[in-house]
């Protein structure tokens, strides 16, 4: 029986939950699972999260020692985020430097990060209807790299500098991107441990 690990990368979409299920009969009915997405084998797990409204990448394996490493390591997650106006460069240098957030009731400075504004809008499928985007009103996008995941980070990061995040799509996360993933799609990786060597360097 071959006991080699599985890996999976998928391109979430915008109102699932980050798990493959639930156990709560109230959730099931009003939530939207992974195990929705694909008939994942038993034992996987997600590494890390996004939150119910971000999108993008999010990767899954089945051996549990690799997703702990990969989630203390500090490895970098690629944000696209598209702001409620156009940010300004004093904003974006603010970012950079790290502001100060809430996080489990307190005040918590984040690590410096990278941040530039995108010259155009990236080629993304069209947004949910539940972000109710106003079509009438200004807004930019900005790539954001960090190094770190507290709970709804660049959310409140952006929100902090006054620019709220209308929609947050993860792009990548080390060395692994979404590349050319439809939306909802799931595809198998044959290298991820190769690939999250570096993350324990």
């Amino acid at each position: 029986m071959d006991r080699r690990p599985l890996h999976f990368k998928l391109y979430k979409p915008c109102g699932i939950i980050s798990q493959l299920n639930s156990k709560s009969p109230r959730e099931l009915r009003k939530k939207k699972f992974l195990n929705e997405l694909y008939d994942f084998p038993k034992g996987v797990m997600p590494i890390g999260r996004l939150d119910e409204k971000s999108e993008g990448l999010l990767l899954l394996t089945t051996d549990g020692k690799l997703s702990d490493d990969i989630n203390r390591s500090g490895v970098e997650k690629e944000y696209y985020a598209q702001l409620d106006g156009e940010i300004t460069n004093e904003a974006i240098a603010v970012l950079e430097k790290g502001v100060a957030i809430g996080f489990e009731g307190k005040r918590y400075l984040t690590k410096a990060c990278k941040t530039h504004k995108l010259n155009a809008p990236p080629n993304f499928p069209e947004a949910d209807k539940k972000l109710r985007i106003g079509r009438h009103r200004p807004s930019s996008w900005i790539s954001i790299t960090l190094t770190e995941g507290k709970f709804r980070q660049v959310r409140k990061m952006t929100a902090a500098v006054g620019f709220p995040t209308l929609r947050l799509i993860r792009i990548r996360i080390g060395d692994i991107s979404l590349e050319n993933l439809l939306l909802g799609e799931v595809k198998l990786l044959t290298n991820l441990t190769a690939k999250c060597e570096q993350f324990n360097s």
